[in-house]
């Protein structure tokens, strides 16, 4: 837990990482609640009528404690691997509790996945069990090879098949359960992270990776939680951000959750359920949040009672910054990490750790520096990897059945990311870019982040993502494809326009050669820009 301190050289020097020699995720987000305040609300599920379901850890603990007594009879031991491959919803959030208090190792599975990235994840982590709908179970029917012989199959929108129906199979069974005694270092979690070469790379974490992101949240969060907080966050539960920076830390301080399908994100929608439901506290992607932007007068349009929002998964830039600040009076708080090291940075307006263009310093409990290749430590405003040392509760146990891939992963040890920033004489880091997102011209190192930022300042541009595009003369030229707000169209015009307003802002070497108008853009499942699809499109 992070000190209720509000001064930053205080808040570091007293914060100390106590983590238990016992502990289990599902226990702390569930069964501590339950026993201690059964009635305590815990979710507010959004159906799709726009009812609202209120369900309490007391529920949550009966419908785990069933589910985590069917996955035993069934045959599904310790340290065997369950997939759940659903939205948000009730029924995910207890899938994980029921797993943790098993003894099981939860992997989660994004709802987008191609049948292909399903099937690679199944085999690969010798999945034995499998909780999803019957759009998951429509899917998997078409792979290839068919469905795997679990040992357990429940579908949450009733039997079908091979899959038995979900509240049908729990209600034959006893909410009587003995959680597993679990050390923080047991395998609980493993989350399948996808780099520019090979195959994706299963990242399993212990039991103390929640913990581990404790301090961190409650940073971002602005000394989370306070009266009448209340979670929601529109990425897919099955993302580490989702998952560890929103569902399971807000259960584990006892703050109820909005859970909330969304099908494609709609900002209207979004800023109209901030309302209803008086959410206070959010954590949104940047491009979700650059939507939420194209909304005009949000506060004079909607009840709007946010407290804090927190922003992860790529650089926010200056510009969405000053957005928030201007048109909801409030301070963006970014956070920074990856599924094999999550939540190590971040930023905080309650603290006035805030600087435009920096995504914020090292969060209390954690080390970060900026290393070169050879491991040794950059100088204050020198480009090199952003790395976390370890021993780290938030790090990870490594890649599944990858060992050389772990290895890999560290120089020393410190764990590299793979990403490149700065660090200036403050101590704040500036996000720069993947390493295979930094476009080389004419001898300039130039991150897109900075280039993207600018071009989202014009008028007529919503999205914007910038790539460096191979040229004889100048190794890469600088290409940007962009969505254009409402009402305006595509011209050689505007392009010239957008060449020029970059220009001036920016540098000259730093403006897009090359433009390219596109009606959306390729996202993760997490809603990061895949540049790599774009700089194949030449």
């Amino acid at each position: 837990m992070l000190p209720d301190i509000r001064d930053e050289k205080e808040l570091h020097a007293a914060f100390r990482w106590d983590i238990p020699a016992r502990y289990n995720i599902g226990v702390a987000v569930c069964d501590v609640w339950a026993e201690r305040e059964p009635t305590r609300l815990a979710l507010l599920n959004v159906q799709d009528t726009g009812s609202v379901e209120r369900v309490t850890f007391g529920e949550l603990k009966a419908q785990s404690n069933r589910l985590a007594t069917l996955l035993v009879k069934s045959g599904v031991g310790r340290g065997e691997r369950v997939a759940i491959l659903l939205p948000q919803s009730r029924e995910t959030a207890e899938s994980h509790i029921a797993i943790y208090k098993m003894g099981g190792i939860a992997l989660p599975l994004a709802v987008l996945f191609g049948i292909d990235a399903l099937a690679y994840r199944l085999e690969d982590a010798g999945v034995t069990a499998l909780i999803t709908n019957a759009a998951g179970l429509a899917k998997l029917r078409s792979a290839p090879r068919g469905l795997p012989n679990f040992k357990l199959l429940l579908s949450v929108d009733g039997p079908e098949d091979s899959a038995l129906g979900y509240q049908e199979a729990l209600a034959q069974h006893s909410e009587a359960f003995t959680p597993v005694d679990t050390a923080p270092d047991d395998p609980a979690l493993m989350i399948y992270t996808s780099g520019t070469t090979g195959q994706p790379k299963g990242a399993l974490h212990g039991h103390r990776v929640l913990p581990g992101h404790l301090p961190g949240f409650q940073l971002v969060h602005e000394f989370f939680p306070q009266k009448d907080d209340l979670l929601w966050t529109p990425a897919d539960w099955a993302w580490a951000g989702g998952l560890l920076n929103g569902l399971l830390p807000s259960l584990a301080l006892g703050v109820p959750v909005v859970a909330r399908k969304f099908e494609k994100f709609d900002p209207d929608e979004a800023w109209r359920l901030i309302a209803a439901l008086k959410i206070r506290n959010l954590f949104i992607p940047p491009t979700a949040l650059r939507m939420l932007r194209t909304v005009s007068n949000p506060r004079g349009t909607y009840d709007i009672q946010l407290r804090t929002i927190a922003s992860a998964g790529e650089a926010l830039g200056s510009e969405t910054l000053v957005w928030a600040q201007q048109e909801l009076g409030l301070t963006i708080n970014e956070a920074y990490g990856q599924t094999e090291c999550n939540l190590v940075i971040g930023s905080s307006g309650a603290l006035g750790i805030t600087k435009p263009g920096f995504i914020g310093k090292q969060v209390p409990g954690h080390r970060v520096a900026i290393i070169r290749e050879d491991g040794s430590h950059c100088f204050a405003g020198e480009v090199g990897q952003i790395a976390i040392q370890s021993p780290d509760p938030v790090m990870f146990l490594g890649y599944w059945k990858r060992e050389k891939a772990t290895l890999d992963k560290f120089i020393g040890n410190w764990m590299i990311t793979g990403d490149q920033g700065i660090q200036d004489e403050e101590g704040y880091i500036r996000f720069i870019g993947r390493d295979d997102d930094v476009i080389t011209s004419s001898s300039y190192r130039i991150g897109p982040v900075e280039i993207e930022d600018c071009l989202i300042r014009h008028p007529a541009v919503a999205l914007a993502a910038a790539v460096g595009k191979p040229d004889p003369l100048r190794t890469e030229i600088v290409k940007a494809f962009l969505v254009l707000r409402s009402g305006f169209e595509p011209s050689k015009a505007l392009e010239h326009d957008i060449r020029d307003f970059v220009k001036k802002r920016l540098s000259a070497h730093e403006y897009p050669r090359e433009i390219e108008f596109v009606t959306s853009l390729p996202m993760t499942t997490t809603g990061k820009i895949i540049r790599r699809e774009l700089r194949a499109r030449g």
